[in-house]
């Protein structure tokens, strides 16, 4: 089989410039593309882009199907009305020679925050139409991604692991207390998605135009604490406490000389055999 040759650029949108403290899939992701296409290179290599825990790392991700909220454009969503000008005016001084990631979750959270107030607010009923629909779309992942960063935010952000015990085991009723009394975090967490997935299909629907193919790795064992191991612990090899008894990493190579302990758990695969990969 012949396959062509191709040029492609690394970049993740992270690293894009922007007035927001990370970049994002803004104004400056188009031009990117613009770049790429006009100089003649066909790919554009990026990470995983899902919702990043601790340390940043788009390798430990809170979900394997959500996507990273802090990536959305404020000023696309001023283009959309879910912004003013004035709520751009409270901008913080970011630094122009590191990444204050802190700073930038901060910001970015107030913002996603307001976007949510208009809509709930004054949205029209096209953009409500099309967040219904994105949620049914989305069903199979999105109850329990919503429900469990709604449930961490009330935690102080600890680990599903260290929650209190109803919540760590999904108590029927304490999940049904928990998705009763934060509503409207779950709704909120929903829309951050729905805004996630609609800019990042409107800027891959653009390199498609330009012919620039997007490609990126995707990790290939779960993070521990994210909502699908909280969902599913059946899929994985967890002790009677919920503990992994086995986890993932990779000997010694190149980039380390003592290997890497990664922390993830691993998939039980008999399980998954038993039920011909549901």
């Amino acid at each position: 089989m012949e396959l062509d040759r191709k040029s492609g650029i690394l970049l993740h949108p992270t690293s894009l410039p922007g007035p927001d403290g990370i970049g994002d899939l803004g104004p400056e992701a188009y031009r990117w593309v613009d770049f790429l296409s006009k100089s003649g290179t066909q790919l554009w290599q990026i990470l995983p882009l899902g919702p990043t825990g601790y340390g940043d790392s788009p390798y430990q991700c809170f979900s394997a199907f959500a996507g990273n909220p802090f990536l959305v454009s404020p000023i696309l969503l001023l283009e959309d009305g879910l912004l003013t000008s004035a709520d751009l005016k409270e901008r913080p001084v970011f630094p122009t020679d590191e990444v204050d990631y802190g700073l930038a979750i901060e910001w970015k959270t107030f913002l996603l925050n307001k976007a949510f107030d208009a809509f709930t607010q004054k949205g029209s009923k096209k953009l409500q139409s099309e967040f219904e629909r994105f949620c049914d779309d989305k069903k199979a992942w999105i109850e329990d991604y919503a429900l469990f960063m709604a449930i961490k935010e009330t935690q102080e952000l600890h680990p599903w692991v260290d929650w209190p015990e109803p919540l760590k085991t999904r108590d029927a009723d304490a999940i049904q207390d928990a998705k009763t009394t934060l509503a409207d975090k779950i709704l909120k967490h929903k829309f951050n998605q729905f805004l996630f997935f609609r800019q990042w299909l409107r800027l891959k629907a653009f390199a498609v135009e330009k012919k620039v193919e997007i490609i990126g790795d995707m990790p290939f064992v779960i993070s521990l604490d994210s909502s699908d191991v909280w969902a599913r612990p059946d899929l994985f090899l967890l002790d009677e406490n919920l503990n992994p008894t086995f986890v993932a990493g990779v000997p010694p190579d190149y980039f380390s000389a003592t290997g890497q302990l990664w922390g993830n758990p691993l998939y039980d695969w008999e399980y998954h055999l038993s039920s011909k990969f549901e």
